[in-house]
């Protein structure tokens, strides 16, 4: 086992680092943003035996319903292809695995906003819930937006713990190999916000 291990603690800490995007497909709603996927990204960094691995999802989705002014009747929603994350050949592989992300059976990591709160500054607080592979939890996530020509930018990060949304089932449910928290950071250009 601990030849498996070996091999697979960059899968699993990809894995980990993945969980801290969603799984249920949120509530549809009237969009009034447009994602611009090219200027987008969703990171995270997750450690195996205390190293870093960095990785990323290359194809998400977000609809968004923002106004910077009534942020109390603003709306965010996210879908993340589990699928499409990308940390080495072999991590990408075994990710997709049942004893992470399963993504045959659960394809999307999901979130949907509850509660914006405008903090001063372009800062906002963004209340809602996550959902990875079958599991929802509650989030609170800091988020800072900037404004520029058409384009506005929300930027943040949060950290989750992996074993929150079973990522990493079985032997990888060992903390020692994996660690349990994943950092995650995102930066999402829409176009279509109205001015703060």
């Amino acid at each position: 086992m601990s030849m498996i291990k070996s091999r697979m603690a960059r899968p699993a800490a990809l894995l980990a680092l993945a969980m801290s995007t969603l799984s249920g497909v949120p509530a549809a709603f009237a969009a009034d943003q447009t994602l611009v996927p090219a200027q987008s990204e969703l990171t995270f960094v997750a450690k195996q035996l205390g190293v870093p691995l960095n990785g990323r999802f290359k194809s998400f989705t977000a609809q968004s319903a923002f106004d910077p002014k009534a942020p109390q009747t603003s709306k965010i929603a996210f879908q993340i292809d589990l699928g499409s994350v990308a940390v080495s050949a072999d991590a990408d592989t075994e990710l997709v695995k049942p004893e992470w992300f399963n993504t045959a059976k659960f394809p999307k990591a999901t979130f949907q906003s509850s509660a914006i709160k405008a903090l001063g500054g372009g800062r906002y607080e963004v209340a809602g819930k996550l959902a990875i592979k079958g599991q929802a939890r509650d989030l609170v996530v800091p988020m800072q937006l900037s404004q520029s020509g058409a384009l506005s930018t929300a930027t943040g990060g949060f950290a989750l713990k992996r074993l929150d949304f079973k990522v990493g089932d079985g032997d990888w449910a060992d903390t020692s190999i994996v660690a349990n928290d994943v950092q995650v950071k995102f930066k999402i250009v829409l176009q279509g916000v109205p001015a703060q």
